[in-house]
C-alpha cells in the first residue's frame, strides 16, 4: 500500500453517456423531483397548519413526507447536473457525506414504516385504548427512535468505508455515492464490510419488512373475523392499502438492492430499484395517501379555500 496513490474525488458516471438522452431525462427527473418537493411539501403544512389533524398518524405522515423530500435532495440534484455536464465530480469528503444522509434517510424511512404499521394496528385492533398507547410522548419517543436507528446504521456504513484504500480506478458507475459501487473501487479487502452490509441490511431491512407485514396481516385477519360492520371494514381497508402500497413500493426495490448480491458488484443493476425508492415512490406517497383519504382530501380543499378565497370564509 506504500506506492499506491490515495484517490482525491470520484467521477460519477451517472445513468447514460448519451448526450441526446441526457437532455431527455433532465426535465423528466427535474419535474419528479419538483412534484416530489412540492407534494410532500403540501402535506407538511397541511398536516402543521390543521390542528383536525394532529393525531399519531398524521404526525407519522408528516415524518414521512419530511424524509422523502429529503431522501430524495441527497441524490437527485447531483444527478441532475450531472446530465448538464460531461464529468460530475465529487470529492472523497462529499461522496461519503453524500452516502451517508442518504443512509440515514433511507434507514429511518424502513423503520418508520414500521411505527406506521404498529400506529394503524392498535389503532383498528385496541381502538379503546388508541390515545393511551400512542400518546404524543410515545409517538415522539418513536419518531426519535426512527431517525436514532438510521444513523447509527449511516454512522456504521460511512466509518466502513472510510477504513477501505481507494487508489484508482475512481469511476463510480452509479448516479450517487452508494456503498456498493465504492466497494467495487476498493483496494483493500471489502470482505468485512460486505458480511456487515448483509447483515445489517438482513436485522435492519428485513426485520422492519417482516414487522410491517406482520402488523397488516393481523390486521387484516382482524378485520374480516371480528369487524361486521361493512363501513368500518370499508374505511380501515381503504387506510391498509395505502400503506400496504407504499410498504411494497419502499421494501421490495431495498431489498433487492442490499440484500441480493451480485459476483462483481455490477452497480448498473442497481441503479433501476435506487431510482425507485429514491425519486419514484416519493413522488407517489403524497397520492397514495391522500387519493383514498377523505379528512386529507376535505382538509386539503377547505385549506386551499383558505388561503386563496379568504374573503369567502
Amino acid at each position: 500500500m506504500e506506492n499506491q496513490t490515495e484517490v482525491s474525488d470520484f467521477i460519477l458516471l451517472g445513468l447514460t453517456n448519451l448526450k441526446g438522452l441526457k437532455h431527455l431525462l433532465f426535465p423528466f427527473f427535474l419535474l419528479l423531483y419538483i412534484a416530489n418537493v412540492l407534494g410532500n411539501g403540501a402535506i407538511i403544512v397541511m398536516i402543521v397548519a390543521e390542528p383536525r389533524l394532529h393525531t399519531p398518524m398524521y404526525f407519522f405522515l408528516g415524518n414521512l413526507s419530511s424524509l422523502d423530500i429529503c431522501f430524495s435532495t441527497v441524490a437527485v440534484p447531483k444527478m441532475l447536473s450531472g446530465f448538464l455536464s460531461e464529468n460530475q465530480t465529487i470529492s472523497f469528503a462529499g461522496c461519503l457525506a453524500q452516502l451517508h444522509f442518504f443512509h440515514l434517510l433511507g434507514s429511518s424511512e424502513a423503520m418508520l414504516l414500521a411505527v406506521m404499521a404498529y400506529d394503524r394496528y392498535v389503532a383498528i385492533c385496541n381502538p379503546l385504548r388508541y390515545r393511551l398507547v400512542m400518546s404524543p410522548q410515545t409517538c415522539l419517543l418513536l419518531a426519535a427512535a426512527t431517525w436514532s436507528i438510521g444513523f447509527l446504521h449511516a454512522l456504521m456504513s460511512t466509518v466502513m468505508i472510510c477504513r477501505l484504500h481507494f487508489c484508482g480506478p475512481n469511476l463510480v458507475y452509479h448516479f450517487f455515492c452508494d456503498i456498493k459501487p465504492l466497494l467495487s473501487l476498493a483496494c483493500s479487502s471489502t470482505h468485512l464490510n460486505l458480511t456487515l452490509l448483509n447483515i445489517d441490511a438482513g436485522v435492519l431491512g428485513l426485520s422492519s419488512f417482516i414487522l410491517t407485514l406482520f402488523s397488516y396481516i393481523y390486521i387484516i385477519s382482524f378485520l374480516l373475523l371480528k369487524v361486521h360492520s361493512q363501513e368500518s371494514r370499508r374505511k380501515a381497508f381503504s387506510t391498509c392499502a395505502s400503506h400496504l402500497t407504499v410498504v411494497f413500493l419502499f421494501y421490495m426495490p431495498s431489498i433487492s438492492n442490499y440484500m441480493i448480491s451480485f459476483p462483481g458488484f455490477p452497480s448498473e443493476r442497481d441503479m433501476i430499484p435506487t431510482l425507485m425508492y429514491c425519486i419514484i415512490t416519493p413522488v407517489l406517497n403524497p397520492l397514495i395517501y391522500t387519493l383514498k383519504n377523505k379528512e386529507v382530501k376535505s382538509t386539503l380543499k377547505k385549506f386551499l379555500n383558505r388561503k386563496l378565497f379568504p374573503e369567502r370564509i
